[in-house]
């Protein structure tokens, strides 16, 4: 299964960690069993004249030696194993984020927020436990029942078959019964609770759309219900868990009550001291609380196989079978676009429907209409960030699934808010091709125009940009984007309105500035304003998912009057 994925390889590179931490477990166990039934024969020796002073001073030893021992061994237990579990979470993080980083842009059109909410922040996290409180107790506790059933057997094998039977219980029969009766139980509450993760995400998101309706209230009213549903559901699972638990004791005081007529038994018909008597009641007691930690143990196990089938779903299908790079010319990239339609899932209309495009390497686009008509569909089916339902899209005939990890050395995108982060200016241009020279970095800079605002700057380069750029204007942040963009050297720029929100003196210059510097790149702009379209080699029009009026700008003047009106209201003069 590929869930043994995110154990198995983990297992075999810790095998001797695991190893000594299973050794140490069975070690602490033992001392600890070793402790009570000292200390229960010490106690019984000392209530009854003794013939010399060495028939108590040897227990009294042996206390102390189990009862320092115990806390050494629990220790040392507890140490290697939260170091070997924290070791192996911190490569499951490595792994998690190795799986997520070559599929970063298309992790929104295959999770939901939601889930990937739950992937980072409990999936990882609540694995530690298969190791914690599953693997580990699980096996020292089955090492322990062999030991115990067999030091019995020694002296009495039908009450070494009767223990077997009472352990059997607690060991295999209430683990397996909570692992079979809650399994439903946990995997509904865990999808549910998911299910309010993504309710959550998802409203927050859209807060503002609840409170201009005035249907706050109704969402409120809604989540605490979903909530409810949770809640009553985490209620079963108590309840079930406190009758298993009470089980589990009635089946321990039994073994007690039994311990106490075999051994009175035993020392009836001499075949052991009476100061033995406590010692083995009190023996059963740290025995008996490794058992009962099992069950619970097991009732996890669910949670657990969600977390590793959610974990699994991330690989992409190209990780799964064979992660092969396409043999294809990037400085050259033809882009084809063949009868293409796409509907969301949850929607029954189609977004795009029957698209062609022929975009050849070097051909400047531009995507006009009004919002929803598809521009931003058309944009993510190019990118490669989602697949046609329907028809192809390919770069120089080669599907644009087939370059999932590699679309960055493609594909460059310049959006309304490029993302900049608190770190100096050049580390922002640097961001993705940290091995570029200092004269590619200043031509780059040359070319986005950005020398005067570097040589204005009271560090140049190495000055800080503040969160998400906010020492620079708008139109600075842009031209910082576009410098990244230059550097990184694709054959392909998607644009989706850089120029939004931004003055009309600002707004000119800082597209003469990208068409001058992506002169040879293919250029595909959405845009919701005409100005600049005169550079464009060919104007697309969409409304309802197709593509209603194409041509170049001076055909479209000459032959369309709705693109004329379009035209005329971002150029009135």
């Amino acid at each position: 299964m590929s869930e043994n994925k995110w154990i198995s390889p983990f297992l075999k590179a810790n095998r001797s960690r695991i190893i000594l931490i299973l050794f140490l477990s069975i070690l602490a166990l033992l001392t600890a069993a070793m402790l009570t039934f000292t200390s229960g024969y010490l106690i019984s020796k000392s209530a009854i004249p003794v013939e010399n002073i060495l028939m108590v001073y040897v227990p009294i030893v042996g206390v102390r030696t189990f009862g320092i021992s115990r806390a050494v061994f629990s220790y040392l237990e507890k140490l290697a194993g939260h170091h070997t579990v924290l070791r192996i979470l911190s490569k499951m993080r490595i792994k998690l984020y190795q799986i997520l980083e070559p599929q970063a842009l298309f992790l929104k059109s295959r999770f939901k927020v939601g889930d990937m909410l739950g992937i980072l922040s409990d999936d990882i996290e609540k694995l530690q436990n298969i190791y914690l409180r599953t693997i580990f107790p699980t096996f020292a506790t089955s090492v322990l029942y062999i030991i115990v059933v067999c030091a019995i057997g020694i002296l009495d094998i039908p009450f070494a078959f009767l223990m077997a039977f009472y352990l059997g219980l607690l060991l295999f029969i209430f683990p397996v019964l909570s692992l079979v009766l809650m399994r439903k139980k946990q995997r509904e509450f865990k999808q549910r609770r998911n299910g309010l993760y993504q309710k959550l995400t998802d409203s927050i998101l859209g807060m503002s759309d609840w409170v201009i309706s005035g249907r706050s209230k109704n969402f409120i009213e809604e989540y605490e219900k979903e909530e409810a549903i949770v809640a009553k559901i985490n209620h079963q699972l108590v309840q079930f868990t406190r009758w298993r638990n009470f089980a589990s004791q009635a089946v321990a005081a039994l073994i007690i009550l039994s311990l106490v007529f075999w051994s009175s038994q035993q020392y009836m018909d001499g075949a052991i001291p009476v100061t033995l008597i406590a010692a083995i009641i009190l023996v059963a007691l740290p025995i008996l609380d490794a058992f009962l930690v099992v069950s619970d143990a097991f009732e996890k196990l669910p949670a657990y196989q969600d977390s590793l089938a959610r974990l699994s779903k991330l690989e992409a299908p190209d990780q799964k079978t064979k992660n092969t790079k396409p043999d294809i010319e990037t400085t050259t990239v033809d882009i084809q676009v063949k009868q293409v339609s796409y509907s969301y899932a949850r929607e029954q209309a189609l977004s795009l429907s029957n698209v062609n495009l022929d975009i050849p390497q070097g051909k400047k686009i531009a995507v006009i209409g009004r919002s929803g008509a598809g521009k931003s569909t058309l944009l993510k089916l190019i990118q490669g960030v989602i697949q046609p339902t329907a028809g192809s899209v390919t770069y120089n005939g080669v599907s644009t699934a087939s370059f999932q990890a590699d679309t960055s050395s493609i594909i460059s995108v310049l959006n309304q808010t490029p993302h900049l982060f608190a770190t100096t200016l050049r580390n922002n241009i640097l961001l993705g091709v940290e091995e570029a020279t200092e004269e590619e970095l200043a031509k780059a800079i040359k070319l986005a125009q950005l020398e005067n605002l570097v040589s204005s700057l009271p560090n140049g380069l190495d000055t800080f940009m503040e969160e998400t750029g906010q020492r620079f204007s708008g139109g600075e942040r842009q031209r910082v984007a576009l410098a990244r963009i230059l550097l990184q050297k694709t054959p392909i720029v998607l644009m989706d309105e850089p120029n939004a929100s931004l003055d009309p003196k600002t707004e000119k210059t800082l597209l003469q500035t990208i068409f001058s510097s992506l002169e040879g790149k293919t250029m595909i702009w959405i845009t919701h304003h005409l100005v600049g379209v005169e550079e464009m080699d060919e104007i697309i029009f969409m409304d309802d998912g197709e593509i209603v009026l194409s041509g170049s700008h001076q055909k479209l003047l000459e032959t369309s009057s709705r693109y004329q009106q379009l035209y005329a209201l971002d150029h009135p003069e």
